[in-house]
């Protein structure tokens, strides 16, 4: 089983470019999830239209208080199913070397480590930098490639700053700034093969775990496709607390709808059909109450024998 940890902060498109992975190679992959709190909101996604194994690890970060876990689950992934990838999915405020060192450790003839990867929203590296440098400069320290998402638009005056920034953090860093649904297979397959021998050093920095503040709602609705673009506009404002991330879906007026918000900007796209609607809101000073009346609008209340439903405004 050979092991591949794509790191990335919040938002960074880490899901999204595991599922193109899987879709561009059929090769036979397990993903391992580490989410914040109660949440398999990714899961869902990776799961849409593919036949992956997905494996969630949802209590502890597993770079930190989760490392005997996240451990044990990896040799029990390999010991029971023993894919020929495991694709390792770490919470977006994850220690990078943490990880890697912990899987060094149960390596053996079966379970081998590759080179990996981090992915970087070419949008947000300042802000990144400014409110989370530990963990920016631990991700990029620690990768052999580092591929820049979402900077399509950006000129190549912008994108050679971006290549800079990141090669003096880590100048021996492959920096990928074409999108990678335009790559080759041979990209896609040299990703798979680049194994860990050993040459890359590890930079082991301090292991104290981020404390974002994580909400975690289920049987979550809304009336309309207006009332969700409305309350996803009040987030980003501030509305709601300094929320980093967000993301969910729902049923909203006649379709699923599956939003994400990440650094002031939000979007909306169609899902199949959900077994139960929830999100998840990451970040500071959350307005949990007000989060609640908009989501959750409906409580069950109790009176004798008969569960009544009271709206509460």
């Amino acid at each position: 089983m050979k092991i591949l940890v794509i790191s990335g902060f919040l938002g960074a498109g880490k899901t999204t470019f595991i599922k193109t992975m899987s879709e561009k190679l059929g090769r036979d992959f397990c993903v391992f999830e580490n989410e914040y709190a109660q949440s398999d909101i990714d899961k869902a996604i990776l799961l849409e239209n593919s036949n992956m194994n997905v494996w969630e690890l949802t209590e502890n970060c597993i770079c930190c208080s989760g490392k005997q876990d996240f451990a044990t689950s990896i040799l029990t992934i390999s010991n029971t199913i023993d894919p020929e990838y495991l694709i390792v999915e770490p919470t977006g405020v994850a220690k990078l070397s943490s990880i890697l060192n912990n899987i060094q450790k149960i390596e053996y003839e079966r379970i081998s480590l590759l080179k990996p990867i981090t992915m970087i929203d070419g949008n947000r590296i300042q802000s990144q930098k400014k409110d989370f440098a530990d963990i920016y400069i631990d991700q990029i320290q620690n990768s052999e490639f580092v591929i820049i998402t979402k900077c399509e638009n950006m000129g190549a005056e912008d994108l050679c700053e971006i290549e800079k920034e990141v090669h003096q953090i880590n100048p021996n860093a492959e920096v990928v700034l074409e999108h990678y649904k335009k790559q080759n297979e041979i990209w896609w397959n040299t990703l798979l093969a680049r194994k860990m021998d050993g040459t890359l050093e590890l930079v082991e920095n301090d292991e104290k775990e981020t404390n974002l503040e994580k909400m975690n709602l289920t049987s979550i609705e809304i009336p309309s496709i207006v009332h969700l673009v409305s309350f996803l506009e009040m987030v980003v404002f501030g509305v709601y607390g300094k929320i980093y991330r967000a993301k969910g879906y729902l049923y909203c007026g006649e379709e699923w709808i599956h939003f994400e918000i990440v650094d002031g900007m939000y979007s909306v796209t169609g899902i199949t059909e959900q077994e139960e609607a929830q999100c998840i809101f990451i970040g500071e000073t959350l307005n949990r109450s007000g989060l609640r009346r908009i989501l959750t609008p409906y409580l069950k209340r109790y009176h004798s024998n008969d569960a009544k439903l009271i709206r509460y405004k």
